[in-house]
């Protein structure tokens, strides 16, 4: 999936959540779970795709996760659990 996008990654259902921007979606996430991306995913293990977003373009990723990672962690949660409730890994979804 290479189209820019802000995405949101967990540890576990209410675990903790790390917000990220990507041009490649699938190749993203694939580094993360692999520990290609060394830091706070890797450290905390943060390697479940929870949530994401689709944007027309780069700048508007950005923005977008820049507001995002301004929210308090009860809004991304709401954010999360409005479209994926049972916080499932939609990794598999996106191959």
């Amino acid at each position: 999936m290479k189209q820019p996008c802000i995405y949101i990654l967990s540890s576990q259902p209410n675990g903790t959540i790390y917000i990220g921007v990507t041009s490649d979606l699938v190749k993203r996430i694939w580094q993360h779970k692999n520990k290609f991306v060394s830091g706070f995913t890797e450290h905390y293990e943060v390697n479940r795709l929870v949530y994401y977003e689709l944007c027309d373009d780069m700048e508007q990723a950005i923005l977008r996760e820049k507001q995002l990672k301004k929210w308090n962690r009860a809004w991304k949660i709401r954010l999360i659990e409005k479209q994926n409730p049972q916080w499932a890994d939609l990794y598999s979804q996106i191959l």
